[in-house]
């Protein structure tokens, strides 16, 4: 029981921790689309931005984030079988995956509070891009604790659909952004 009860907690929490992390990074997004605003309304916009970011990734994100580890952490304890499991050693590498974009985002707020209202010089398309991230190692981590043993079975086939995913979305952000150019 006391193990549901944790798996439970970490689903939620890594629900939190991932609505977080997209909403973060799509706040990044708008703080650059204010490039073109007038000097006025952009450093009103550009304050409020960081300010959200801020509250965001210091309220929900980073604790959410702990505690979806913690109880991550918890079940290996309850259940230490995991760890001779080889789709779990997978799940723990697109973990690291997800520590290394959680750095990224980390170093974004900060470079936020220290532009004191300066433009980022991270290109508008590639901060999109970059938003899409978390939805690729969210789709990673679930479909392989979804199927387990399963995804080393037919890794080529997941493989494939993935890139094949990655491709997509990539080129629908590619479509939004050239119709907002145009517009």
């Amino acid at each position: 029981m006391l193990y549901t009860i944790i798996k439970a907690l970490h689903i939620i929490f890594m629900v939190s921790y991932f609505a977080g992390i997209f909403y973060l990074v799509r706040i990044f997004v708008y703080y650059k689309d204010t490039d073109e605003f007038a000097e006025e309304k952009k450093k009103i916009l550009r304050e409020q931005y960081t300010f959200m970011a801020r509250r965001l990734w210091n309220i929900i994100t980073v604790p959410a984030g702990i505690i979806m580890a913690v109880c991550g952490i918890v079940m290996i304890f309850l259940n230490t079988g995991l760890m001779k499991m080889p789709w779990f050693h997978l799940k723990l590498t697109f973990l690291i995956g997800l520590a290394a974009y959680h750095y990224w985002c980390w170093k974004k707020v900060l470079q936020l509070k220290e532009l004191n209202g300066a433009t980022i010089e991270t290109p508008n398309i590639k901060l999109r891009q970059a938003n899409e991230i978390a939805t690729f190692i969210l789709f990673l981590v679930v479909f392989t604790v979804i199927l387990k043993s399963s995804v080393i079975e037919y890794w080529w086939q997941l493989i494939t659909g993935f890139f094949v995913l990655v491709f997509l979305i990539m080129m629908t952000v590619k479509l939004v952004n050239k119709n907002k150019k145009n517009k």
